[in-house]
């Protein structure tokens, strides 16, 4: 089955306040739950740990070290 390239993860660089593609895609997975989150939907990351997180309560949660 082929995929396009609308059907892979992009690869991010996360800085405070914004991040830069570095490989195109459509979506990253949050690195706590692995859930899928859209580009456009992407909200929460760590430029620290260089990680996203699909939700504000997951990353607070990981942030402190409790997930």
């Amino acid at each position: 089955m082929l995929m396009s390239s609308g059907d892979k993860a992009a690869k991010l660089y996360y800085a405070p306040g914004s991040f830069r593609v570095l490989r195109p895609g459509q979506h990253v997975f949050c690195a706590v739950s692995g859930e899928v989150i859209p580009l456009e939907d992407l909200r929460y990351w760590s430029a620290e740990h260089q990680e996203a997180y699909a939700t504000p309560e997951i990353a607070t949660r990981r942030l402190l070290g409790e997930a």
